[in-house]
């Protein structure tokens, strides 16, 4: 789950890590009021939606006169913004942070995320602040310093000191940044964060290390400990079509193709998608319904699909073990009739009971389509898109 940067701040100052000081605005009045409260110029204007590259979207000005902060907040509230994560589509701005504008030394990279090859926590550092962090790490991956934790012991002096050193910083940044891994390691640990980045923490003209920037995830498996974070977020600036799969526990992602799939199972999930590609078309969604998909899931997961006004066909790729065969396919003609789908349907099923579940869909007299394997599955899908 992603939340805003303003919102992050707050985990921030609850954990000690140094911010500058601002808050979020949802009007133009406000805005203003939270730009004289701070009460010295400059000032920062930061557009708040899900999405990196803000600043290169002209999400981001700093203001320094009155006059230039009016201007500024009325040219960032109501925007579309387009950065490269939000694609040509862009996101409206309708939240703002104002925050005091801080003088600036040196900007820095910081970030503790998960590792999955070597079972541990990483904090990936670099001097090249400011910058996207994939472009430094492919031209210049010296730039990059990592130093792995074991997450059963924790994070140690020595990893302050290899990122400390590593950095290059003054004795007194040195022990700032003790302060501030350990603070943000704590941060990871105690809310299952997926990623906690700082680009820029900055290095201020007196000396000390200031969160610039602030972006957290959590990890969506372990929300169910963490009830208060539900508060944190933003349904509007989520895909619709996911905000509404939610509510039926599918694991549902909106993709751009013009081929609708249902699958049970992640892997097999993945392979399909793979499967549509190869057929000469592009998969529209990721849709797992899980192995003990009941007939009213996949029911919604049918006006899911349809929801999408890309899809010109749909490909149900289900292995039947806990979920048999004849079950699936009495649920596919159900949900079929009570929807009334008008989109061919291919259907490749294996598993308990295929035999039966493949009668039942003959016998429909629905638009659904029996593919015998996989192969055969592929001619179907990519008959559906010529």
């Amino acid at each position: 789950m992603k939340i805003h940067e303003y919102q992050a701040k707050e985990f921030f100052k609850r954990y000690g890590i140094p911010i500058p000081e601002g808050a979020p605005a949802l009007d133009y009045e406000e805005a203003l009021r939270i730009s004289d409260s701070i009460g010295s110029l400059p000032v920062v204007v930061k557009a708040q939606i899900h999405a990196g590259g803000r600043g290169k979207g002209g999400g981001v000005k700093l203001a320094h006169s009155l006059d230039e902060v009016r201007g500024v907040i009325s040219q960032i509230l109501g925007m579309k913004l387009i950065t490269h994560q939000t694609g040509k589509e862009g996101k409206i701005v309708n939240k703002l942070l104002i925050e005091q504008g801080v003088k600036i030394k040196k900007e820095l990279y910081l970030s503790i995320i998960p590792d999955r090859e070597t079972a541990k926590i990483v904090i990936i550092a670099s001097e090249a602040g400011g910058m996207d962090i994939e472009e430094v790490a492919l031209n210049t991956p010296d730039k990059i310093i990592k130093s792995y934790i074991s997450p059963l012991i924790g994070i140690e002096a020595f990893n302050c000191r290899e990122i400390g050193f590593g950095l290059n910083l003054s004795p007194s940044c040195m022990k700032q940044m003790s302060s501030i891994l350990t603070n943000l390691y704590r941060l990871f640990i105690d809310y299952d964060c997926s990623l906690i980045e700082i680009n820029p923490l900055i290095i201020t003209d007196t000396d000390s290390l200031v969160a610039l920037d602030a972006k957290i995830n959590f990890d969506d498996n372990a929300l169910f400990r963490h009830k208060d974070l539900f508060n944190y977020r933003d349904i509007d600036e989520e895909e619709p079509l996911e905000v509404e799969a939610s509510k039926y526990n599918l694991n549902y992602i909106k993709m751009d193709g013009n081929v609708g799939n249902m699958v049970n199972g992640a892997g097999l999930a993945m392979a399909t998608m793979d499967i549509i590609k190869l057929a000469g078309a592009s998969p529209a969604n990721f849709l797992d319904v899980g192995g003990g998909a009941s007939a009213e899931m996949v029911e919604n997961g049918f006006k899911i699909i349809l929801s999408d006004k890309n899809v010109k066909g749909i490909f149900i790729n289900i292995f039947g073990g806990i979920l048999r065969c004849d079950v699936l396919a009495k649920g596919l003609v159900q949900a079929a009739k009570n929807i009334k789908l008008n989109l061919p349907v291919v259907i490749r099923m294996e598993g308990t009971n295929v035999e039966e579940g493949r009668t039942i869909l003959r016998e429909s007299d629905l638009n659904l389509i029996s593919a015998l394997d996989l192969q055969d599955a592929v001619q179907k899908v990519a008959e559906i898109v010529k």
